[in-house]
């Protein structure tokens, strides 16, 4: 039986040409899916986190569907201000009746045949609550989006240590980020997976009564993986892949530098701390 998806797209003031590309690639990959007969119905959500009302056009960004919009719902929530990443997509996980559903970054690509594969993979394993995909940075280095239980050295090493500090620590942090697994493609459950793509049923997600509202940003992916092992295991699927364009908060000021920290003590206080 085929499923149905739907997607969900959370932007602030977002780069114009990058969110091109992500929505290029997910049209064809949802075309692709219709094709194969996997899929049967997509739908698209976009939810504009921005101030300002008006200044993000979602039809302009619809246009790019182009004839497939016949058999692409798309909408879009907009004018109520930047209420933060996880309830952002919680908007859009309320509102969907699909089977599955996708929380996606708007600088992700997807490969053409990434959903046909993350479809087929849940089809098969109803065990698995949510999967996560084997993700390269644009110059083709692998990039690690699955983690165990974060100690706060893990946090500090990873996000703010100078190279030489890091290489010191390259086994520790290798076992944190599922290095070993992650470079052979194998597929493995993690503790942690990333909310930049996260894959899986919606009643997985709203059984978790989504992302929580305690994050404004950074952590609520952390937060919704941990809650989901009681509902089943997570996954690394690497046949599903993606090209993500992000970065680190260290690297985007000393805003984003207080955020995480601010998520991250909200999570040790919810979830236990681990120094080392």
């Amino acid at each position: 039986m085929s499923a149905s998806l739907s997607v969900s797209v959370v932007v602030y003031h977002p780069v114009e040409k990058v969110l091109r590309d992500t929505l290029v690639s997910l049209r064809q990959a949802i075309r692709l899916a219709l094709d194969i007969g996997v899929l049967a119905q997509a739908r698209l959500i976009l939810v504009d986190n921005g101030e300002v009302p008006g200044l993000f056009e979602p039809d302009d960004y619809f246009r790019i569907f182009g004839e497939d919009s016949d058999s692409i719902g798309m909408s879009c929530h907009s004018g109520h201000g930047n209420i933060g990443y996880g309830r952002g997509h919680n908007l859009a996980l309320f509102e969907t009746t699909c089977d599955h559903h996708l929380v996606l970054n708007p600088d992700v690509i997807l490969e053409p045949d990434a959903l046909v594969r993350a479809l087929e993979f849940c089809a098969s394993h109803p065990s698995v609550s949510l999967i996560s995909p084997r993700s390269q940075t644009p110059d083709g280095s692998p990039e690690y989006l699955c983690k165990r239980y974060p100690a706060l050295l893990d946090l500090l090493l990873r996000g703010f240590a100078p190279v030489w500090l890091k290489h010191f620590f390259s086994d520790r942090l290798a076992r944190y980020e599922y290095r070993d697994e992650t470079g052979q493609g194998d597929f493995f459950s993690p503790e942690i997976i990333s909310g930049c793509f996260m894959f899986g049923r919606t009643d997985v997600f709203r059984a978790l009564n989504g992302f929580s509202p305690r994050y404004f940003m950074y952590f609520e992916d952390f937060d919704l993986s941990l809650r989901a092992h009681r509902l089943g295991k997570l996954q690394h699927v690497p046949t599903v892949e993606v090209t993500h364009l992000g970065g680190k908060a260290a690297g985007k000021g000393w805003r984003h530098i207080w955020m995480f920290a601010r998520s991250a003590r909200v999570f040790y206080r919810i979830h236990g701390l681990k120094v080392w």
